[in-house]
């Protein structure tokens, strides 16, 4: 019985040093900073984790208080918690900074459990610098598109007002002209034309300076619009631009007729787009404007085409929606039309796509947001 019990112990020996080999090889291995820190505040046994990522040997790790390492702002508030930790509170997902030998912070995130009669902490940290540099220049971002917005604002506003003077200027002028006294019949149809557009400016003027001063948040009322009636207003109010430059629109809205939006943003972005097309011709043809819906995967689109310049979308890519992005050399070019399409798109949750070939033509297609039924 004596051999059999030694036999049954060597086993259950040799099992346990397997175990312990098996934890061991795990614990060198483990990507993730892992170590056995006392009650006293220094570390007890570290993987080789912690000391590839802090640069200092495992001797200069363990001769040293934890708090050592710590990166000074970060000192008080990580003392505060490992007390807590003493006390038998878990710690879960405690960020705190630790200074690498070369000076350089690095962002951990650690989970700790005590064992209490032992006065020691079981712990493991994860390496979130990474995490933490984009959360940084995602923060920074964030912080100059808010400042951008609000710039954009500030001169919308500033511009908006600055035209109502002149505009209703214009207004008065051609109020206390005399027509009847005019015999001439084309000089009479120009006139009542640029008194038209000039009180399609001061509507158009006033709905924006309404819009931005009353509304602070882009909180753009919607309604249901005809686009072909929004496409008759704007090119009404352009007549002599598509004119002088012989532009040919065809339209063709049967796929869908009406579209819930924003009467002022979809008036912008058939402007913007129109007068872009006309911009942007091609100097060997006369330019040719193709607007027409479609239903894709239960999805309504809206498409401007054009037989213009183009551009080549694999140099410009993420820049074509930018404000004040240029991309051609044209002293009319302010990098603005485009912006406002994708801007107001966008507010309403919508859409856009573009396809272009230089010396071709370009395409935008935009998608609406689908409204509940």
């Amino acid at each position: 019985m004596g051999k059999n019990n030694d036999l049954e112990y060597i086993s259950i020996l040799k099992e346990q040093y397997h175990e312990y080999e098996l934890l061991n090889t795990l614990f060198n291995l483990s990507p993730d900073l892992l170590c056995i820190a006392g009650f006293d505040g220094y570390f007890k046994k570290i993987n080789p984790a912690v000391s590839k990522l802090l640069g200092y040997t495992e001797e200069e790790l363990l001769s040293r208080p934890v708090n050592d390492f710590v990166f000074s702002d970060d000192k008080n508030v990580t003392s505060i918690v490992r007390n807590d930790v003493h006390k038998g509170t878990p710690l879960l997902n405690f960020e705190n900074r630790y200074l690498t030998k070369d000076g350089e912070i690095v962002w951990l995130s650690w989970t700790s459990m005590p064992e209490n009669d032992k006065k020691i902490v079981f712990a493991i940290a994860k390496n979130i610098t990474i995490k933490k540099l984009q959360e940084e220049e995602r923060s920074i971002f964030t912080a100059n598109l808010a400042k951008l917005n609000e710039d954009l604002k500030q001169f919308t506003r500033m511009t908006s007002h600055d035209i109502r003077s002149p505009v209703r200027n214009l207004l008065s002028i051609f109020n206390l002209l005399n027509v009847s006294k005019i015999t001439d019949q084309e000089t009479q149809e120009l006139i009542e034309m640029l008194k038209a557009t000039s009180q399609r400016l001061n509507d158009t003027v006033n709905n924006f300076v309404d819009m931005t001063i009353s509304d602070d948040k882009f909180n753009a009322p919607v309604e249901e619009l005809k686009l072909i009636t929004t496409l008759k207003t704007v090119t009404t109010s352009i007549n002599s631009l598509i004119t002088d430059s012989s532009t040919t629109i065809e339209c063709d809205f049967s796929a869908y007729e009406t579209i819930s939006f924003n009467r002022a943003y979809l008036e912008s972005i058939f402007l913007n787009l129109i007068t872009n097309a006309i911009k942007y011709a091609h100097p060997d043809r006369l330019p040719v404007i193709s607007i027409h819906t479609e239903v894709k995967d239960q999805t309504n689109h809206l498409v401007f085409s054009d037989n213009g310049l183009g551009f080549d979308t694999e140099k410009v890519k993420d820049r074509i929606f930018g404000l004040y992005q240029v991309f051609h050399q044209n002293k009319e070019s302010k990098g603005i039309g485009l912006y406002l399409v994708h801007t107001h798109l966008t507010a309403l949750g919508g859409a856009i796509i573009v396809e272009s070939k230089v010396n071709v033509g370009t395409t935008f297609v935009l998608s609406f947001k689908k409204e509940p039924i």
